[in-house]
């Protein structure tokens, strides 16, 4: 079979294929158009490399699709392919590692989602950047009137416009604020349109309501941790996730010193700040030891609570947020609705796998059901996802 290298640019596109590791054939393209008559359906069968980037899915569908086989590049790790190397790195010579790499099998494969989990995560994507629109305008209104001298009263993000009206405000600083204030009434409803798109989604994805039994974890949390993980199989073990998502710390061992600094902040960085925000939300609910003899009592906030208390709230927010993780992926893996009890004997005796009734089941993702829908009427939207 033919070994093929694809360097995907942003305006071009470079081809090479190698034989028994020399050049055999090379050209640079400006689209896939142009590879039509080496890769096309009639074409000899080939193995097709390409690195993980913005339209990495989309080549890899194409060339599926004409019967090749594509591998999709893990980018952590192509440097152990030679990429880069000797300060040298052009399309042309990435091309060529990585067919190079793939003739001889030492190709670092990445995870191709499915077109499902792909399609919920560009709603996620479309949301986030409506949220981050909003919030932007409304920090640009809020600095304009307080220039006036004047101040708009706290409230939340969907409330503001009602607010910002209330307000006595000279007629130039609404004249200045207008436009801005028009955007954030457009943006209400493309939100309110958005979620309801990913709620209709997230109803073909029986998963997504076993995790919103977790505490802290909404709709929005649990569709993008279902977007991002796709299949909980593919991980061993719950710090592998946190890893991919991360949440772990970095290290560095070398010279005989273990040095541990932040959190690594590698994969999606949406989904990690939603885990955050999530983790934050439960930190800042009932105090565990208000809640010692009620069936609010849970043993990730009794833990965090205890991380806080030794390290303080911004460590125990991302040590929760970690731990969170861990949670979701077993609950996932187990096909289990959220259980405090083996959360907290995992939590002393390691590990413990239990066998729940298909009624404490029911029972348990028909109340996340209850909130998701008062998660999208507007009445009970957590702090988690309105400022994600």
């Amino acid at each position: 079979m033919r070994n093929i290298g694809l360097d995907l640019g942003a305006k071009k596109i470079s081809f090479c294929e190698v034989q028994d590791g020399k050049v055999v054939a090379r050209r640079t393209v400006s689209c896939l158009a142009g590879l039509d008559d080496v890769l096309s359906v009639d074409a000899p069968k080939a193995r097709v490399a390409i690195e993980a980037c913005r339209e990495a899915w989309h080549v890899h569908d194409e060339f599926v699709r004409r019967g090749h086989e594509v591998k999709v590049v893990d980018t952590t790790r192509v440097k152990k392919l030679g990429i880069g190397q000797h300060g040298r790195k052009t399309d042309r010579i990435d091309a060529e590692v990585l067919a190079l790499a793939l003739e001889s099998g030492h190709i670092p494969e990445a995870h191709v989602l499915s077109p499902h989990r792909r399609a919920l995560r560009t709603h996620m994507m479309v949301r986030r950047g409506l949220i981050e629109m909003r919030s932007q305008t409304v920090t640009t209104i809020r600095g304009i009137v307080r220039a006036s001298g004047q101040r708009v009263g706290a409230c939340t993000t969907e409330t503001f416009v009602d607010r910002y009206r209330e307000q006595d405000l000279p007629d130039e600083v609404r004249t200045v604020c207008e436009p801005l204030v028009q955007v954030l009434a457009t943006l209400e409803p493309q939100l309110d349109e958005i979620d309801r798109k990913i709620s209709q989604l997230a109803k073909h994805e029986a998963m997504i309501a076993f995790l919103m039994t977790a505490p802290g974890v909404g709709l929005m949390v649990a569709a993008m941790f279902v977007s991002v993980v796709d299949d909980a199989k593919r991980f061993t073990k719950a710090h592998q996730v946190e890893s991919y998502l991360g949440l772990v710390p970095s290290e560095d061992s070398s010279g005989g010193k273990r040095r541990i600094g932040a959190i690594s902040k590698h994969g999606n960085s949406y989904l990690r700040t939603l885990l955050v925000q999530a983790a934050w939300t439960m930190l800042k609910g009932r105090p565990a030891r208000e809640a010692e003899t009620s069936r609010l009592r849970d043993p990730l906030r009794t833990w965090a609570d205890a991380v806080a208390a030794r390290r303080g709230k911004n460590v125990a927010a991302i040590a929760l947020a970690r731990r969170l993780a861990g949670v979701l992926w077993a609950m996932w893996r187990d096909g289990t609705v959220y259980d405090p009890e083996v959360v907290g004997r995992a939590s002393t005796i390691g590990k413990t796998r239990e066998a729940q009734s298909s009624h404490e089941q029911a029972v348990a993702i028909a109340r996340a059901s209850k909130k998701a829908k008062r998660y999208l009427r507007g009445t009970a939207a957590p702090k988690a996802e309105v400022y994600a």
